[in-house]
């Protein structure tokens, strides 16, 4: 997995589930994560299967340095394949033509 580029949607959100499975495997990670979201444990897996919810885990792991750190060390990849599948899931802005 470390070594192949991110090939779309479909492999953005196999990581995205890798990366929730990571977070929701301690309760140091999870709580927070939780409360960030606004769900409970059992939402969580309900709302696991929604593409845009799977941006929002890339989106808090991105948010802080070292817990993106942590995860891609957990996971055995580079921080930047996790970057790469927040921006592939993430909703791109409108171009400003100004």
């Amino acid at each position: 997995m470390n070594g192949k580029p991110l090939q779309g949607a479909e492999s953005a959100e196999r990581l995205a589930l890798d990366v929730l499975l990571w977070i929701v495997a301690e309760d140091d990670r999870l709580l927070p994560f939780l409360a960030a979201s606004g769900l409970s444990p059992e939402t969580l897996r309900e709302s696991a299967q929604e593409p845009a919810f799977l941006a929002g885990v890339l989106d808090h792991v991105m948010g802080d340095e070292g817990v993106l750190m942590a995860c891609a060390g957990a996971l055995e990849i580079k921080p930047e394949r996790i970057a790469a599948a927040w921006r592939i899931l993430s909703p791109q802005p409108e171009d400003d033509w100004a």
